[in-house]
């Protein structure tokens, strides 16, 4: 096996902010350019607001470098599905990544496990990165099956988007007990389940899992993004509560850049 410290030098970092059902046209303008000051060569930025924003939020970002993303998108092309959004119009709206599988999205709104594949195969035939979101509820790491769950989530999108390369998604682990609850994963405890996620990725090829970038969303703010990101198979956060203020954003890019 490669060594791992040495192989995560070759993954660019990726710090994203998701902005969950927040924000206006006022306040995104402020956040963007509050993000957009801080200068991290080495560190990928992003940001996902709501879908009405993102028209005004392409504008704000301008040619800082910060790239843009969705929270959602429907795994079918076009048709009759009031509400939905296509991979096609986030594309048209100027997105580059989108978040798939958020648990949020498969708690509040029954999201299947196949159905997150399918997102996720529609986004990367539109030329989307999706970040695929896998984790555990509190009741099943008491359980003791938090490997169980994040193998069976992780096969479910593999299954859909055979013939894609691996590298071309990015993982990101929310453990569901740590976020919004008091309770706090530690960076060990991270890194146990990022290993597992690389290990079943270089299962099926050992360069692609190697290169697949796997980011940490549970709940990552300035005062643990150094730790976490220290560890070896971590490359980065998706970023929750922290995205909405500039000052702690910038904090969390700058211990990616300094970890990379």
């Amino acid at each position: 096996m490669k060594n791992v410290k040495q192989v995560k030098g070759v993954r660019k970092p990726l710090v994203a902010g998701n902005w969950k059902m927040n924000g206006s046209i006022e306040i995104s303008i402020d956040l963007i350019q509050g993000i957009s000051s801080g200068q991290w060569d080495s560190v990928e930025t992003l940001v996902c607001p709501p879908f009405t924003l993102l028209s005004s939020v392409r504008h704000s970002i301008g040619d800082s470098g910060v790239k843009l993303g969705a929270q959602d998108v429907d795994s079918h092309p076009s048709g009759a599905f009031t509400g939905q959004i296509s991979a096609s119009m986030l594309v048209e709206q100027g997105c580059e990544y989108v978040i798939v599988g958020h648990s949020e999205r498969r708690a509040l709104f029954g999201e299947s496990e196949r159905e997150v594949g399918l997102k996720a195969q529609a986004a990367l035939s539109a030329g989307l990165t999706p970040i695929v979101c896998l984790g555990e509820s509190q009741d099943e790491r008491e359980a003791g099956t938090t490997f169980d769950v994040v193998r069976r989530q992780l096969a479910a999108v593999i299954d859909e988007t055979q013939g894609n390369r691996l590298s071309s998604i990015v993982v990101a682990y929310e453990p569901v007990w740590a976020i919004g609850t008091g309770l706090t994963a530690t960076p060990e405890q991270a890194q146990e389940v990022h290993a597992l996620i690389r290990q079943q990725l270089r299962d099926l090829d050992e360069t692609e899992g190697d290169a697949t970038r796997i980011v940490y969303g549970g709940s990552m703010k300035p005062d643990n993004a150094p730790n976490l990101m220290a560890q070896p198979d971590i490359d980065g956060g998706l970023v929750g509560g922290a995205s909405l203020d500039a000052d702690s954003f910038r904090a969390i890019c700058l211990a990616a850049d300094q970890m990379n």
